[in-house]
């Protein structure tokens, strides 16, 4: 079982940053992938990024590429979302995942999901 707490969420103004972190519970986190997606209003929940179990791969959402960065410390049991050159349209509830397999995060199909963090970005 595997519970995950997001925080670092709040309101930037466009070009700011922000960085989210998951607090995972569980002695399995350093076995499991871990994602970041974000759901804005009226719009479906979208990927935005996916680290492997180790933190040696990293995928990322076209739209985020170049400004997020997603890491981990397996040590802490927590994953981090770093976001730089923040836009409008990153204004949404930002959600973490975890599963034991990468692919299936990516398909936002992972076991267990957070409860959420809202990042609003005003222009």
């Amino acid at each position: 079982q595997v519970q995950l707490v997001e925080s670092g969420g709040g309101l930037v103004q466009a070009g700011g940053s922000l960085r989210l972190s998951c607090a995972a519970s569980g002695r399995t986190f350093s076995s499991y992938a871990m994602g970041w997606f974000r759901q804005a209003p009226g719009k479906e929940r979208e990927f935005v990024a996916v680290i492997s179990w180790s933190g040696g791969t990293t995928y990322y959402a076209d739209s985020v590429k170049g400004r997020f960065t997603i890491s981990r410390d397996n040590a802490k049991n927590t994953v981090y979302l770093q976001m730089n050159s923040l836009k409008p349209d990153d204004t949404a509830v930002y959600y973490c995942a975890a599963d034991p397999t990468l692919i299936t995060v990516v398909a936002a199909t992972p076991g267990y999901w957070g409860q959420g963090t809202q990042v609003t970005v005003s222009s």
